[in-house]
C-alpha cells in the first residue's frame, strides 16, 4: 500500500481534492482557494497534467486570457485510490478519512 507520490505533495493533494468536487475550476479560483502564488500553482498544475491527472484548458473571457483545470478520469481513479490507501494507513488508529455513512 503506497500513497501516489504525484498526489502526495500537500499542494497537489489540495488541488486534486478541490477538482474532485468540481467539473472544472478557473486558475484564479484554484490559486485563491489553495492559497498559493501563480507560479506555484502553474508548477503543480504542470506536474499533475504530465501525470495525466489534470487537463488544462486555455481560452478567453472577453479579451482576458483564462486557464481552467479539470480532473481527468485517470485523475479521479488515482485520487480515489489515494484516499483508499490513506484510509488503510489510518484505520488502525480508529480514525477515518472517509465520512461516516451512518450519520
Amino acid at each position: 500500500m503506497e500513497l501516489d507520490p504525484v498526489i502526495h505533495a500537500p499542494t497537489r493533494l489540495q488541488i486534486v481534492s478541490l477538482l474532485a468536487a468540481a467539473e472544472e475550476a478557473e486558475f484564479g479560483f484554484v490559486r485563491d482557494t489553495v492559497g498559493v502564488s501563480d507560479s506555484v500553482l502553474s508548477k503543480h498544475g504542470s506536474a499533475l497534467e504530465s501525470a495525466g491527472y489534470v487537463a488544462v484548458r486555455k481560452g478567453y473571457v472577453g479579451k482576458r486570457p483564462k486557464t481552467w483545470f479539470k480532473l481527468t478520469d485517470r485523475g479521479r481513479v488515482a485520487f480515489a485510490a489515494y484516499v483508499e490507501n490513506l484510509q488503510r494507513i489510518v484505520a488502525p488508529s480508529g480514525l477515518s478519512v472517509v465520512p461516516d455513512e451512518r450519520v
